[in-house]
């Protein structure tokens, strides 16, 4: 859905015919709402963005987004001026990242093949930065996933990951009443590791190929991660572990009905989000983790 609406809220506009006015006006309460889904991560990537660019001095950077699927971050990228490569094994998703690119008038590159091809597919050193969304959940391994993006990465160069959180989802699985699920992805959530950052995939919780540790069971699904274990990855690959974010805090647990009731109650869930992103207090509860890392 994040990708989904990453695009969607940068082609929204225009005129709308009288008639069709508050059809259009309860959509634009729920492009708010889903907003309050991305808007972080959207922020994040604006101010990384902008910081390359002063350290670098070029306008244009080389972005490549790994496992970037149908182009939800990369395309509005590639809008803005910068040389956008999505490498993705889903011929079928890059077929639509190319539309949607053709949709926008913007090139992007789009190139087969998986996110531990990535010095052969675009270079070694051959990025500023590298999107890292959604991809670790589903690699064999993340641990090799994370070095093969660090290879590709220039000197002060950053990669923005973005994983699902292990406690979220165990926190969801309950209040929809799936307790026995919820206890064994409890089971699956490994303990904060004292004084250290975590192991990279120390604690990974799901996944039918995961990398199990500790004898934990193994839950069918994507893996999960605790923000320890995603910093540690980072810091694994031989990264400088930055900001982290959580993402998604609230909205995935508020009725979208709210939008429709309240005019206002999209606007307010955003600020909410914004707010309790950069909370350390509510990392643990967002349904994902958006870490950078930089060389």
């Amino acid at each position: 859905m994040s990708e989904e609406v990453a695009v969607a809220s940068d082609r929204r506009g225009g005129t709308v015919p009288d008639g069709q006015a508050g059809l259009a006006a309860s959509a634009q309460r729920w492009n708010r709402y889903d907003d309050a889904r991305t808007v972080v991560v959207r922020e994040v990537l604006r101010a990384v963005v902008s910081g390359l660019m002063a350290e670098t001095g070029r306008s244009r950077l080389d972005i490549v987004d790994a496992g970037g699927g149908t182009g939800g971050f990369a395309v509005p990228l590639a809008g803005q001026g910068h040389t956008v490569t999505v490498v993705d094994p889903s011929p079928d998703s890059l077929a639509a990242a190319q539309r949607r690119a053709a949709e926008m008038s913007v090139p992007l590159r789009a190139v087969q093949g998986d996110v531990t091809d990535l010095a052969s597919l675009v270079g070694e050193r051959g990025a500023d930065l590298v999107l890292c969304h959604s991809v670790l959940e589903y690699v064999d391994s993340p641990a090799a996933a994370m070095t093969a993006i660090a290879s590709v990465l220039r000197p002060d160069a950053a990669v923005s990951v973005l994983a699902a959180s292990a406690v979220a989802a165990v926190i969801h699985r309950a209040l929809a009443g799936r307790f026995d699920e919820a206890r064994r992805l409890l089971a699956a959530v490994s303990p904060p590791v004292s004084g250290t950052g975590g192991t990279a995939g120390s604690g990974a919780a799901g996944g039918d190929s995961q990398e199990s540790a500790g004898g934990r069971p193994d839950i069918a699904g994507p893996r999960r991660f605790t923000l320890a274990d995603v910093v540690g990855l980072i810091e694994g690959a031989g990264l400088r572990p930055g900001a982290a974010h959580g993402i998604r805090v609230f909205a995935d647990l508020v009725p979208g009905s709210f939008a429709d009731v309240d005019p206002g109650a999209a606007d307010a869930l955003l600020a909410l989000e914004q707010a309790a992103a950069v909370h350390p207090a509510f990392h643990d509860f967002a349904a994902q983790f958006h870490v950078l890392g930089y060389r």
